[in-house]
């Protein structure tokens, strides 16, 4: 399949831009803006600021991560060293397969945060307001411990997808 041109740059900057707002909030979650809001914020002021960034972000990285498979599916079609789904004879491909792999298992983190941990964090946030549950709760401190954990393991699994696509660009 011959790709244009101008479709084909369209497909790499795109990528490049999810790639940036994806990595990038991953990133400042995990690294700035979470431990920060812990520390200063009181357990109803974090709750409400969780659901915020809910709110804001989840539409957003989605939006993402559709965009980088869409436009990857393009430039891996458009790539002379694809030669067909799992056809696995040269190093570019072997660093595209590792990609895709490590790509799917930051979506079923994503989702997992998403769908599963984040209504547990607003949820133990609401508890801790009203007093029914204190900061120290075991279970609440490894729901905190989990939170920045995944955060951190999707972060470096976006670090070792770019060096993956350095890999592969390499090649």
């Amino acid at each position: 399949m011959t790709v244009p041109v101008w479709a084909l740059s369209l497909a790499y900057w795109l990528h490049m831009l999810a790639t940036v707002v994806w990595i990038g909030a991953l990133a400042s979650l995990s690294l700035l803006v979470l431990p920060a809001a812990r520390k200063t914020l009181n357990p109803q002021a974090y709750g409400d600021f969780i659901g915020q960034i809910q709110r804001r972000l989840d539409p957003l990285g989605w939006f993402s991560l559709i965009l980088l498979a869409g436009t990857g599916l393009v430039q891996m079609s458009a790539n002379p060293n694809y030669h067909g789904f799992l056809a696995i004879e040269n190093r570019w491909a072997v660093a595209i397969l590792a990609k895709h792999l490590l790509f799917l298992v930051m979506v079923v983190i994503s989702a997992y945060m998403t769908w599963i941990m984040l209504p547990q964090l607003r949820r133990l946030a609401l508890r801790r307001a009203r007093g029914i549950e204190a900061e120290n709760d075991p279970a609440s401190q490894e729901l905190m411990r989990r939170e920045t954990w995944l955060l951190r393991l999707n972060l470096i699994l976006g670090v070792f997808v770019l060096a993956m696509t350095a890999i592969a660009r390499s090649a």
